[in-house]
């Protein structure tokens, strides 16, 4: 991966270009304990996947649920974590900043298969907006292992490589951030509502 790229497009919003970016994720980075990823090293993540990380550690949303949606980073220190979307992976992108992402893998919506599979998150080409689902955003994100079928799903969307779809969470961060919180207080409602009924 494209280290300064990356940090720049994404994490900081184009002010790390400029700034020293580690060689390497060091034991006892500045990553507070609280937000390091819970499972134990694993040097081949995608092995089993959905087994192993099966909820987001940000929303605890179920993984293979929004296998369509999901992303997983795997850190070069082998910690891995396995987000239900890529706000979640902004969110650890963020969290984990002296954390260097090995790879990032995001799943190909112009797969067949009833699961879709993951592919390079660098390599793919996303879909922002175009009528597709969102997934923690009121803009969705769709990733793609192939331009062409991105393109053909494009709709009134744009297409963008991970650094621009990055960045675009980013950018909605806030807004997003507000419509979750206003969802999930819905739902608390209704469900002290329901247990007052019943």
């Amino acid at each position: 991966m494209k280290r300064r790229q990356f940090l720049a497009a994404g994490t900081t919003l184009g002010l790390a270009a400029t700034v020293a970016v580690p060689a390497f994720a060091a034991e006892g980075d500045g990553t507070p304990m609280q937000f390091m990823p819970k499972k134990p090293k694993d040097p081949t993540p995608l092995v089993d996947e959905l087994t192993k990380y099966q909820k987001c550690p940000y929303c605890g949303m179920d993984r293979t649920e929004y296998h369509f949606s999901r992303h997983l980073i795997h850190y070069s220190d082998d910690l891995v974590d396995g987000t239900c979307s890529i706000h979640c992976a902004a969110v650890s992108l963020s969290v984990n900043l002296d954390r260097v992402p090995k790879a990032i893998y995001a799943p190909d919506n112009g797969s067949g298969e009833a699961i879709k599979p993951l592919t390079s998150a660098e390599a793919a080409t996303y879909v922002i907006g175009g009528g597709h689902r969102g997934v923690m955003s009121k803009k969705p994100k769709t990733s793609f292992a192939s331009k062409t079928a991105a393109e053909a799903a494009k709709g009134d969307g744009e297409l963008a490589d991970f650094n621009k779809a990055l960045t675009a969470t980013y950018l909605g961060m806030a807004e997003d951030t507000m419509m979750i919180r206003m969802k999930r207080e819905e739902r608390r409602r209704k469900a002290m509502g329901d247990m007052h009924k019943g």
